[in-house]
């Protein structure tokens, strides 16, 4: 039967001895206070077999509570806070280790969830990349070979903040296809790059070049 009472060990702040064996423990030393008997060391109080779980992975100390017939919360005297704190919790050994089994098995099994949604995505993105191509290609049918793909891919490039990014872009809108297409011949087709390096302001280029983007424009979309 699992224990009701939760025990107790402290971690003194002071020179202290087992009430009982007489043995001086010195200053931080583990004990257990017990009505009668007073302060008793970790073996006087049939403890010293368990083994110290810190704080900090919440999951792992819960099953190794769980799994252990006899555990003992450990706690500290905070001078800065004026009360005492939880250090972590001595359990059985075997109830520790089926703890970090089960744990282990969750980690595994997130893992596998984590790849299998990252799969999902890619797939998703793959997919949403191949409906922004065609949508390319039925806006422009005499875009260059290759081009309709390549301009999807580029603005569509996850976590880049470009238009194929966009809500817009996601539902193929034509006014979304349409700037990334603008912004794919700007930088392939003309001398806008070329401008840039050369110091000329962003807008000042976009206007050098206009001429030149629509004329591809006007290009890949005849028929």
């Amino acid at each position: 039967m699992k224990q009701t009472v939760e025990l107790k060990v402290f971690i003194s702040t002071r020179e202290s001895s087992c009430d009982e064996c007489g043995e001086d423990l010195g200053r931080k030393a583990w004990i257990t206070l017990v009505e009668n008997k007073g302060a008793l060391c970790l073996s006087c109080a049939d403890l010293d077999h368990l083994i110290f779980l810190p704080t900090g992975d919440a999951a792992l100390t819960r099953r190794a509570r769980k799994h252990s017939t006899l555990s003992a919360v450990v706690l500290k005297w905070s001078r800065a806070r004026k009360r005492y704190e939880r250090q972590g919790l001595l359990v059985e050994e075997e109830g520790l280790d089926q703890a970090e089994k089960e744990c282990l098995a969750d980690s595994e099994a997130r893992a596998r969830r984590r790849e299998r949604e990252t799969r999902r995505r890619a797939e998703l993105d793959q997919q949403y990349v191949e409906q922004f191509g065609w949508k390319v290609r039925e806006l422009f049918p005499r875009c260059p070979e290759g081009r309709g793909r390549q301009i999807a891919k580029h603005a569509c490039l996850k976590y880049s903040g470009r238009i194929g990014r966009t809500k817009a872009a996601k539902r193929l809108d034509e006014e979304a296809v349409y700037l990334a297409v603008v912004a794919h011949i700007r930088h392939t087709e003309t001398r806008y790059d070329k401008l840039l390096v050369s110091g000329c302001e962003r807008w000042e280029a976009r206007v050098e070049v206009k001429q030149e983007v629509e004329g591809a424009l006007a290009e890949w979309r005849a028929l």
